[in-house]
């Protein structure tokens, strides 16, 4: 059994700094976790991945053997990605670890709004699966911006299907007051709907407070939890949420 994680979020949020902090913190807390890169586009990344897309697919190959530029090699590289997935399933099943942590693309929408991106989640793995989305919370500070990250939440969700955690990713990089009112925006309807009439004006007001009614009628809920990859916090909570999608609150690893 292979618990699969995505961590999924727009340009910047800190995907990959996540998957190498989280994935350290995991191994001290003697945890079986191995990393997946699935962005084949990637220069540095800040941590060695245990699989990675690019020893299948790059696109600096693939702008070369297409004669394509950056944009178009990404896109046609996410697509290509699906191809190789008996491969990235075997090196899985050699590898065996409990909990796999999978680096999307930088570009959310290569992964989340290709048509490849939900036949790659399914067929990776046949186990348990679940998706860490990533509020970006310098981002996030604004409640326009908060309001489109819920947006573009509950579009992923919609694409995948899968249990979803919400993090409030490099929550080192705010002031503690305005990460409580993000987090208090997350967990109580009535105090984002102040902070958009507070803070917003004309049409920028009317669509954040409708969209976010819209979401809030769908049932969908976002409770964040506050993370830093340099500093560790919020990796406990993380960690809970995950054993509660994927072991009932039980330990991953004995």
């Amino acid at each position: 059994m292979v618990f699969v994680v995505f961590i999924v979020g727009t340009a910047g949020s800190g995907k990959s700094l996540l998957t190498a902090s989280f994935s350290e913190w995991l191994k001290i807390n003697e945890q079986n976790v191995a990393t997946m890169n699935l962005d084949p586009g990637a220069v540095r990344l800040p941590y060695t991945p245990d699989i990675d897309v690019r020893d299948y697919i790059t696109v600096d190959e693939i702008m070369d053997e297409y004669g394509l530029g950056p944009n178009g090699a990404l896109i046609m590289a996410a697509d290509l990605i699906a191809s190789e997935i008996e491969n990235l399933r075997a090196e899985i099943e050699d590898i065996k670890p409990d909990i796999l942590l999978i680096d999307t693309p930088g570009q959310m929408e290569l992964f989340a709004f290709r048509a490849s991106g939900p036949y790659i989640a399914g067929e990776i793995s046949k186990d348990l699966k679940a998706i860490i989305y990533l509020f970006d919370s310098v981002f996030s500070l604004n409640p326009l911006n908060f309001v489109s990250n819920m947006f573009l939440s509950a579009a992923v969700y919609m694409r995948f299907l899968l249990p979803q955690v919400h993090v409030l990713s490099k929550c080192d990089l705010i002031p503690r007051e305005d990460m409580e009112n993000i987090l208090e925006w997350s967990e109580n309807r009535e105090a984002l709907e102040d902070a958009i009439n507070e803070k917003l004006e004309g049409t920028k007001r009317l669509l954040s407070y409708r969209l976010s009614r819209v979401i809030y009628r769908l049932g969908l809920n976002f409770p964040l939890i506050p993370v830093s990859a340099k500093t560790n916090e919020g990796f406990v909570d993380l960690n809970a949420a995950l054993e509660r999608i994927f072991t009932g609150g039980e330990k991953i690893t004995y």
